[in-house]
C-alpha cells in the first residue's frame, strides 16, 4: 500500500495546477487524522498492525496521511469540470471504492478491526470528508 499510494501521489502531481493538488492533500490529510484520532481514542476502530513498530500514533498513518489524501485528489481531478450532479456520483463512486476495501481488510487482514466501527461509519464520513474538501476547494480556487 506505501508503494502504490506513493506511485500514485508521484502521478497525481505531475500535471497543473499542482497548487491546487498540494492543497487538496494536506487539507484531507489534516481532517482525517483529526478525526481518525477520536475516533481511535474513543476505541471505536483499532489498527493492531502499525506501519513503524514504534510509532506514537494510535491512527493508521498510511491511511490517513497517505491513501486518503491521494484518492481525494484525484477524485478533485476527475470532477475539476463537473457540475454538481457528476461531483456527487463521483464522491459516491469513490467513497464506495474505499470502503469496500476497508471492509475487506478487516475481515481478512489484522490492519484494522471495528469495536463499534461499522462500514456504515466509514461511508458517511469518507463521503462528508471528501465533498467537504472538494467544496472547499471550490471557494478558494475561483476562476476568474
Amino acid at each position: 500500500m506505501l508503494i502504490i499510494g506513493i506511485a500514485l501521489l508521484v502521478i497525481s502531481l505531475r500535471k497543473p495546477p499542482m497548487k491546487d493538488w498540494i492543497l487538496i492533500f494536506l487539507l484531507t490529510s489534516y481532517f482525517s487524522t483529526f478525526f481518525g484520532v477520536i475516533v481511535v481514542e474513543e476505541n471505536m476502530l483499532d489498527y493492531p498492525i502499525k506501519l513503524f513498530p514504534h510509532e506514537h500514533f494510535d491512527s493508521h498513518i498510511l491511511y490517513e496521511y497517505l491513501i486518503l489524501p491521494v484518492v481525494c485528489v484525484y477524485f478533485y481531478q476527475t470532477t475539476y469540470h463537473s457540475g454538481y450532479k457528476g461531483i456527487f456520483l463521483q464522491c459516491l463512486i469513490y467513497t464506495s471504492a474505499l470502503t469496500i476495501i476497508e471492509v475487506i481488510f478487516e475481515k481478512y487482514t489484522d490492519l484494522l478491526e471495528y469495536n463499534t466501527w461499522t462500514w456504515i461509519h466509514t461511508f458517511i464520513g469518507v463521503f462528508l470528508l471528501m465533498f467537504f474538501v472538494r467544496f472547499l476547494m471550490k471557494l478558494l480556487i475561483r476562476k476568474t
